[in-house]
């Protein structure tokens, strides 16, 4: 059995995970990060060199998770100066080779990276991850299926990867993409319980294909070690306040799914479509709404979705956190500059908004 804490915190608690790209100040180009910058607890590092993770600790409120993050960046961007480096928060690299960049020498990545082959070594592109705290391993599994359906929403909002190796992809969302070529992603299974899913996980290790269970990369995932339900949805946002409010959108969605199981697991076949059709379009996709019954545009969905979850946001005092997602095109805004100014001008602008 792998070792939980779920229910061993009171409430829905929060934590964070931002994946920020390491780029020179002068080239703006991926740079590999020294060790001076990293602090081995809350900003580490992660697959590739030039990518740190900064995560918070667990958090009792929305508003304490966006103190914590925004004293993480301060102190990191502030460690990346000294050492001639910047900080930028986005889904992908404008100009970046993801096949030229450095691996990070830990032998949990090298032995991934040895696994996966090429769909490892593309996986040059950050995303946010939100964990909530649940209050038992079945309410976990209950809330996964609520929320399911309504993250291809979560994905098409938050759209922030529109470029890769100098060039516009035609999608939105090109980490959604990007991340799909691993095994073990995208939307995951459905499993009849908490232990189906354990047995699962341990298979994995047991066989040799995993080193640990958190070597699966769905959407959305239990996460026994923090009691949480982890949703991995979006790309990395830019501005802080996007990342927190995103967040908070993720914490009261998780608090309005609470309650009974839903009547069936949610439908593996639309999400896929949804997904697909989020990462092309971002906020102008046409989504199939959740209840399976017609077609709808993801910002109209986007509006269905901050309504559906406003009582549980007020209960949480985390309504006004909501306000950055109105009219939120960061993809669109980066196509938009980067026609306009050239991709240098873009990268700065990134560096200077994160």
């Amino acid at each position: 059995m792998i070792p939980h804490a779920f229910g061993e915190r009171d409430g829905l608690t929060l934590g964070i995970e931002e994946e920020l790209f390491v780029v020179d100040a002068e080239s703006l180009e991926p740079a590999p990060v020294p060790p001076e910058v990293l602090d081995g607890e809350r900003c580490k590092p992660e697959l590739f060199r030039a990518v740190v993770e900064l995560t918070t600790g667990v958090c009792a409120s929305v508003d304490d998770a966006a103190a914590e993050l925004e004293e993480l960046r301060s102190g990191a961007r502030r460690r990346a100066a000294d050492a001639g480096l910047g900080l930028a928060a986005t889904g992908t690299w404008p100009t970046a080779v993801a096949q030229e960049q450095e691996i990070t020498p830990d032998p949990g990545y090298l032995e991934f990276v040895e696994y996966a082959g090429s769909a490892a070594r593309r996986q040059f592109c950050s995303g946010l991850h939100v964990h909530v705290g649940v209050a038992s391993p079945e309410a976990c599994m209950a809330a996964l299926e609520r929320v399911l359906p309504w993250l291809p929403v979560v994905l098409a909002a938050s759209a922030n990867s529109p470029y890769l190796a100098g060039a516009e992809t035609g999608l939105a969302s090109t980490r959604a993409e990007i991340l799909a070529l691993l095994p073990r992603s995208a939307g995951p299974p459905v499993f009849g319980s908490y232990e189906e899913w354990e047995r699962f996980a341990e298979r994995l290790v047991e066989l040799g294909l995993a080193d640990r269970y958190t070597r699966i990369w769905w959407d959305v995932r239990p996460h026994p070690t923090f009691g949480t339900l982890e949703v991995r949805a979006p790309d990395q946002p830019t501005g802080l306040e996007v990342t927190v409010a995103f967040a908070a959108l993720v914490q009261a969605l998780v608090a309005t799914a609470n309650g009974t199981p839903p009547e069936a697991p949610a439908d593996r076949g639309l999400y896929a479509q949804n997904r697909w059709a989020a990462a092309r379009f971002g906020a102008q996709a046409e989504l199939v709404h959740p209840d399976g019954s017609h077609v709808v545009r993801a910002d109209e969905l986007l509006a269905e979705l901050l309504e559906r979850v406003a009582p549980a946001a007020e209960r949480l005092g985390t309504a006004a956190y909501l306000a950055p997602l109105e009219n939120l095109a960061q993809a669109d805004a980066q196509l938009e500059h980067g026609r306009r100014e050239g991709l240098r001008s873009l990268c700065d602008g990134l560096v200077a908004a994160t």
